[in-house]
C-alpha cells in the first residue's frame, strides 16, 4: 500500500488533484447561482455545501503542497466532502426513483461528487485532525442540517420537494456518520 501513498502525495499528482477542485468549486458556486440569488444574505455562507466542501479540499491540498497543514480545515474537508458527497449521490439517485430519469448531468454530478468523497477519504493517513477539530466540524455540520431543513435552504430538487422531511432525517444521521468516521481518523 506504501506505493498508493507516494503516487497520491507526488507533487503532481497533488497539482492535478487541485486543478480538479477548483474546476469543480466553481461550476459547484455556479451550480448554486440561482438559489443564491435568491437566499437572504445572512444565509449566504451555508447554502452551496459541495463546492464549500471542496473549497476547503483545495485549501488541504495546498497545505500538503506547502508543508503546512491545518487540523481544522482537514477535519472540515472530510466531514463536508464525504457528508456531501454522499448526500448528492443519493439525491441524484432518489429523483430517479420517484421518476426523473438519469441525464447525462445527472451521471456527472453522480460521479463527481462519489469523487469528492474517496478523495477526502483516501488522504485520511496524512490529516492532523485532533478531537476539538471534530467538534469544531459537528457544530459547523449540524448548523447547517438547521439553515437546511428548519429555514428551508437546502438545495433544490423539486421533484423530491415531498420527501423533504425523510431527506432532513436521513441527512442528520449522514452527518452523525460524518463526524463519527472523522472521529475514529484522528490523531489524538
Amino acid at each position: 500500500m506504501s506505493w498508493i501513498r507516494t503516487i497520491i502525495m507526488d507533487r503532481m499528482f497533488l497539482l492535478s488533484l487541485l486543478l480538479i477542485n477548483i474546476l469543480g468549486t466553481i461550476y459547484g458556486y455556479y451550480w448554486y447561482l440561482y438559489q443564491l440569488q435568491e437566499t437572504p444574505w445572512y444565509f449566504l455562507p451555508f447554502v452551496p455545501d459541495s463546492p464549500t466542501a471542496s473549497l476547503f479540499f483545495i485549501f488541504v491540498i495546498i497545505g500538503f503542497l506547502r508543508d503546512k497543514q491545518h487540523g481544522v480545515i482537514e477535519a472540515l474537508a472530510v466531514a463536508t466532502l464525504f457528508k456531501y458527497g454522499i448526500w448528492a449521490v443519493g439525491m441524484n439517485l432518489g429523483g430517479a426513483l420517484v421518476g426523473t430519469p438519469l441525464d447525462l448531468i445527472n451521471y456527472m454530478l453522480i460521479f463527481s461528487h462519489l469523487g469528492m468523497a474517496v478523495q477526502g477519504l483516501l488522504y485520511a493517513p496524512f490529516y492532523k485532525i485532533k478531537g476539538w477539530h471534530v467538534t469544531l466540524a459537528a457544530l459547523v455540520l449540524f448548523h447547517n442540517e438547521i439553515i437546511d431543513y428548519v429555514f428551508d435552504m437546502m438545495p433544490r430538487y423539486d421533484i423530491l420537494d415531498p420527501y423533504q422531511d425523510m431527506i432532513g432525517y436521513l441527512t442528520f444521521w449522514l452527518s452523525v456518520l460524518s463526524i463519527f468516521i472523522v472521529w475514529k481518523m484522528r490523531k489524538a
